[in-house]
């Protein structure tokens, strides 16, 4: 199965995000849950704004509305500042499988705000396979008698609480996702990293050893940095419910490098929630949506082919190559066919 390249970005980022969650596991015990997110989120804006500049020789920075950075800086707040900081306090009360199951509350919330807050979509389909994921969600915080799937309350709060920020932040995200993404995440890098690590500093933290200053950052720029970059792409594609639901794979895969890395035992109560949880994902990824809609005119500039949604022509000279990025103006139609609520279809549905 040929999976769309959106489906493909999000399966990516949660990959990359997955597989940092132990590794930040293991970090967390020799600093401070604030100083560790600072430097995770430095590595990802350093890394990031290095490779941006490298590439395109120049600052360059995108040009957004007033109402665009206020949605950006949202999103810096709650996933950039608050939720690491959280997820670290989380990590240092709880198993690092049972936190990577848990952050699969995160597409659950991003999915709940997407649909009540934000007006995106959401199927019969959808809500199923999220009422599938809260269930395992719940039965694996129950306590287990110190096997995978036992935290302290503490751990579980905490990690909840850092989805919730990740939720926000992702539907906020989505209001931006058609900038140039390496310059979103990389931003967010950037500032989140300087904050967080300033503010341990202040508290008279101190820099750990440069081995683990480094090993930290290079966690930061693949799990939360490369990770993010993909996670927009995703975002861009498929709106933030569905996205999430990709992206809630990456507790998965979080939780099997924990388990095989680290040898970490697991109880029953953890397969029986994996299993809910995979059902779950599993009706996010093969929900099919398909309605007559229309499209209304919209102006906007972001990375493109010439598909259904982008027939007009060029006032530049232009060499043929794809994707290539110019605002451009989309006509009003009205037609049906599959689609996701990506940065084209935002539309409202009657029922």
């Amino acid at each position: 199965m040929n999976l769309p390249r959106s489906a493909a970005a999000a399966l990516g980022a949660a990959l990359l995000f997955g597989a940092s969650t132990p590794f930040a596991k293991q970090l967390v015990g020799d600093m401070p849950p604030v100083l560790l997110a600072g430097l995770l989120y430095l590595g990802s804006g350093v890394g990031l704004w290095a490779f941006r500049i490298l590439r395109v020789r120049t600052i360059g920075i995108p040009h957004l509305s007033g109402r665009e950075w206020l949605w950006l800086l949202g999103a810096i707040a709650s996933g950039g500042v608050l939720g690491p900081v959280l997820l670290m306090v989380g990590l240092s009360h709880t198993s690092a499988a049972q936190a990577s199951l848990l952050l699969n509350l995160e597409a659950v919330l991003t999915a709940v705000l997407a649909w009540v807050v934000f007006r995106e979509n959401a199927d019969r389909q959808i809500v199923i396979g999220m009422f599938l994921i809260v269930v395992g969600g719940l039965l694996l915080a129950l306590p287990q008698g110190g096997a995978v799937g036992s935290g302290g309350t503490l751990g579980n709060l905490a990690v909840a609480a850092a989805c919730l920020c990740w939720a926000l932040d992702n539907n906020l995200t989505r209001k931006v996702s058609a900038t140039d993404a390496v310059f979103l995440a990389g931003t967010k890098g950037l500032v989140a990293g300087v904050t967080n690590t300033g503010i341990a500093l202040a508290l008279g933290y101190s820099l750990p050893t440069g081995s683990l200053v480094v090993e930290s950052m290079t966690v930061g720029l693949a799990g939360y940095g490369v990770s993010l970059v993909l996670f927009v792409l995703a975002l861009r594609g498929l709106g933030s419910a569905r996205t999430g639901a990709y992206f809630s794979t990456a507790p998965f895969m979080g939780a099997a490098i924990a388990i095989l890395a680290y040898g970490e035992t697991t109880s029953a109560a953890f397969w029986a929630a994996a299993g809910l949880m995979a059902a779950g994902v599993w009706l996010h990824l093969t929900e099919r949506h398909d309605h007559l809609h229309t499209h209304e005119a919209l102006l906007h500039s972001h990375p493109h082919v010439h598909d259904e949604h982008h027939r007009h022509q060029h006032d530049f000279p232009w060499d043929g190559i794809e994707p290539h990025t110019h605002l451009h103006l989309h006509e009003a139609i009205t037609h049906s066919h599959p689609h996701y609520p990506d940065i084209h279809h935002q539309h409202r549905h009657g029922s």
